[in-house]
């Protein structure tokens, strides 16, 4: 039995998009005395507890704060702090959310593994990386989770937990815990416990496989001079973003980041395209920089959402993501495909592809096959669980 109770100070590290983010489902769900923000960066402190006071307020006038809560009452237990050492000598509990760069976060969990309190269950929120390797460089990786939110954090209602390879069950336990306890606006939290760690986990790991074919897709529009939109709109209809603006809209260096991971632990097949590599050196990065795949006029791409290439649609989509759970079934990162389908659906708000998958292994598996022929990307092949259907054995 996890005693919650003994858990009074929060800490997160990195006060980007993420770590506020991660900060004030913490305040909301009024667990703990304190709730430390820290970042080297003043300016993104500051930024990051008007958003959140912001945050509260919307939700207070919603009236869906908790019983006898105020937007006051909670905003009274955040604290920001430039100082690393300040913020976590005294935390219980305490949240990484800084870049996806191993050396960077290894670099911060040396210095958490030296001035944390020693019983500090220490979480990283990365999306991709290794949990075992982050948890190296503590000196205590018994004591190492990984806990994956999906942004907005305050709505959606997916938690992935990973253990790394010495994670302790205490640690991951204490992790569950305190996640069910984090409110989000959906409904109830959903976690997704992973017992062994693999690149992007469950949710990245589908959504990652199918960068496969946007990046090949990229790259033969550049060198064809398609449209960009065309394809897009294959994929999607107004007003939702397609793959490629979705791109821009994270971050073509984000991108590029998590792919060139996937290339160094999966397959080379992930490293990123020429289109997209000109376009980092070229420092289009997308929405934030104005300019990456489309241009970017007051947060919106400049797309025309009429034409189509007609050259893929989002069976393709599915059937990559059935493969790629089916890997994850034979490597025992999950037991059954319910897991993944449920994950699926609370992190991203969309269907998993074993619903769908059931009935159409058999046409995928050819789509897959035809469509590797025609990229000449050898990763489509469709793995033997999903050709033969014998993951239907494998529900829970």
């Amino acid at each position: 039995m996890v005693d919650l109770s003994l858990i009074k100070i929060f800490t997160v590290v990195g006060a980007g998009t993420m770590g506020r983010e991660i900060a004030q489902v913490a305040l909301l769900s009024d667990m703990f005395d304190k709730v430390i923000l820290n970042d080297i960066n003043e300016y993104s402190l500051n930024n990051a507890k008007k958003y959140i006071k912001l945050g509260i307020e919307k939700i207070e006038s919603k009236g869906k704060l908790g019983q006898g809560l105020t937007t006051l009452s909670l905003i009274k237990k955040l604290i920001i702090d430039k100082n690393l050492i300040n913020s976590i000598r005294e935390a219980d509990f305490i949240v990484e959310a800084i870049p996806e760069v191993m050396e960077l976060k290894q670099d911060l969990f040396r210095e958490l593994g030296q001035h944390a309190p020693k019983h500090a269950v220490l979480a990283t929120n990365t999306s991709t990386m290794s949990i075992s390797k982050i948890a190296e460089a503590s000196g205590r990786p018994e004591q190492v989770i990984g806990m994956h939110f999906f942004t907005p954090i305050p709505l959606l209602r997916l938690i992935e937990l990973i253990k790394g390879e010495k994670t302790s069950q205490e640690a991951f336990n204490l992790g569950v815990a305190i996640g069910q306890k984090l409110p989000a606006l959906k409904g109830k939290r959903y976690i997704a416990k992973i017992e062994k760690e693999s690149p992007g986990f469950i949710v990245n790991r589908l959504t990652i496989a199918t960068t496969l074919l946007f990046n090949w897709i990229l790259d033969m529009a550049t060198e064809k001079g398609i449209p960009y939109e065309k394809f897009d709109n294959d994929f999607v209809s107004s007003p939702e973003l397609g793959p490629l603006a979705k791109w821009d809209y994270l971050g073509l260096d984000v991108i590029c980041d998590v792919m060139n991971y996937f290339a160094k632990m999966i397959s080379p097949e992930f490293a990123p395209g020429k289109t997209l590599t000109n376009l980092l050196k070229a420092g289009n990065l997308g929405r934030k920089s104005g300019k990456g795949i489309y241009e970017w006029f007051e947060g919106k791409p400049k797309i025309s959402f009429h034409e189509k290439a007609g050259l893929f649609n989002l069976e393709h989509y599915f059937a990559i993501q059935l493969n790629e759970g089916c890997r994850l079934l034979g490597e025992k990162i999950v037991s059954g495909y319910k897991v993944i389908d449920d994950t699926m659906l609370a992190g991203m708000d969309m269907p998993g592809p074993f619903g769908a998958g059931k009935k159409n292994y058999e046409k995928w598996s050819q789509m897959l096959d035809d469509l590797s022929e025609f990229t000449g990307i050898t990763y489509f092949k469709p793995c033997n669980l999903m050709k033969s259907g014998n993951f239907l054995k494998m529900r829970k």
